[in-house]
């Protein structure tokens, strides 16, 4: 910092001269070098877990992915909200908030009650007759809205005419009520299939007990994977099911895409995707059913049929949500012109979870040297908060085929944290 000297203090050298009078300060700067390398690489983000678990993930190719840390938390790599695939970022970003706030009491409101001429506060009509009195004194008619007089009968109200349709004011009336049912149809969906996800979730220790039951019995069946393997089809199926909805909602809706589709596209891909969505969720409660069925109590002729019957759903499931990512991928998203929406890919084996290699990590090593990870096994890092961390994405089995161009992989032999995240190399 000295004027006109050009000598570079690099880290080793700023570690060297603080560590003598100032340990504990020269941990702090391994541990701000940490943190600036992490923030300022896009592939590396902390776990965004509460309280933090103080891992941070890295991915090798993709960063719209889904993983699971250590910790076992699920989440979008990309937003760092819950994992929500197929729903893009902006997608799920948009149905939170809708969800959350009030846009859907204003909805209501807005198809229920009509605003008073003189405070301008809603009213809603709790009888037949259209003359309506609000509370602060003002008396005005339902039907036009307009301020009155309190002399009526049955049929009209003195001085006060309003037989003309009037038709701008019907028409957002009659959009208010549409689109408050059109939510209500797609959010009690969403609700119906995120509670059975909460309540399958509670099977595990059910499953358990009826496999501990049938190992009593001295029963020659003596692999259960099929069960267990059928429970997992079913998570990951159901939780699939559950975000197509918010999925759909936006994709044929006008919030989005209006300006991306003519009406008749848009009916005809609707169609196609709810026949998708259909098969995956009648064979998804078929699955569902059978998972529930006391099996430890049946014959072992029975416990052989419901076997195939798990077997042979849990691979139509398995297909079925592939084939709606596909249509999701190159049918829908695919084919836009104005809009970039990216969603994580469909994984059969689930979320891939983090697992943590070795890292070198030696206080008398320069920063560049921090980290040397092998990536050659296609796997990927995660580490805790004093060690560089990552994870990668799964491997190719049980992805669907993507349109969208991959990202270039940061794997790398040697990472230089003195470089910034976008040019650092393979050696």
């Amino acid at each position: 910092m000295a004027h006109k000297c050009f000598a570079i203090c690099d880290e080793a050298v700023v570690k060297r001269l603080v560590s003598k009078r100032h340990p504990d300060l020269a941990e702090k700067f391994d541990r701000f070098l940490l943190e600036s390398y992490i923030e300022d690489n896009k592939m590396v983000k902390w776990c965004p877990s509460v309280p933090h678990c103080g891992n941070a993930i890295r991915v090798e190719d993709d960063e719209f992915c889904e993983v699971e840390c250590s910790c076992s938390l699920q989440f979008c790599f990309n937003c760092l909200s819950e994992a929500h695939s197929p729903c893009s970022c902006l997608m799920w970003e948009l149905w939170t908030k809708k969800c959350r706030d009030e846009s859907e009491t204003v909805n209501w409101i807005t198809v229920h009650t009509k605003p008073c001429p003189k405070c301008h506060k809603p009213v809603e009509k709790n009888g037949g007759c259209n003359l309506v009195s609000c509370i602060c004194g003002q008396a005005f008619c339902w039907l036009c809205g307009g301020a009155t007089g309190r002399d009526h009968t049955w049929s009209s109200i003195a001085g006060h005419s309003c037989g003309r349709f009037k038709e701008d004011r019907e028409k957002v009336a009659e959009r208010a009520k549409r689109d408050l049912y059109r939510y209500m149809h797609y959010h009690n969906r969403y609700k119906a299939h995120t509670d059975s996800f909460k309540q399958e979730s509670r099977l595990k220790e059910t499953i358990r007990d009826k496999i501990s039951n049938l190992e009593a019995k001295d029963s020659k069946l003596r692999d259960f994977s099929w069960v267990t393997n059928g429970l997992y089809r079913l998570f990951r199926s159901r939780r699939a099911l559950s975000f197509s909805y918010p999925f759909a909602f936006y994709m044929f809706g006008d919030d989005l895409f209006k300006d991306e589709m003519t009406n008749e596209e848009r009916d005809l891909k609707q169609h196609l995707f709810e026949d998708q969505q259909q098969q995956l969720e009648a064979n998804v409660e078929k699955l569902s059913k059978f998972i529930e069925e006391p099996f430890d109590e049946f014959d072992e002729n029975r416990i052989m049929e419901i076997r195939m019957q798990i077997i042979n759903l849990s691979v139509i499931t398995d297909n079925l949500c592939k084939k709606m990512y596909e249509c999701i991928e190159n049918d829908l998203l695919g084919c836009l012109q104005f809009s970039n929406h990216n969603i994580a890919p469909y994984q059969s084996k689930g979320i891939e979870r983090a697992v943590e290699l070795p890292v070198g990590w030696n206080t008398k090593m320069t920063c560049s040297q921090y980290q040397k990870v092998d990536m050659s096994s296609g796997g990927g890092v995660m580490a805790s908060d004093q060690q560089p961390s990552a994870t990668g994405t799964s491997d190719a089995d049980g992805y669907s085929p993507r349109k969208r161009a991959r990202k270039g992989s940061l794997r790398s032999g040697l990472i230089d944290l003195n470089l910034p995240a976008e040019t650092v190399k393979r050696n």
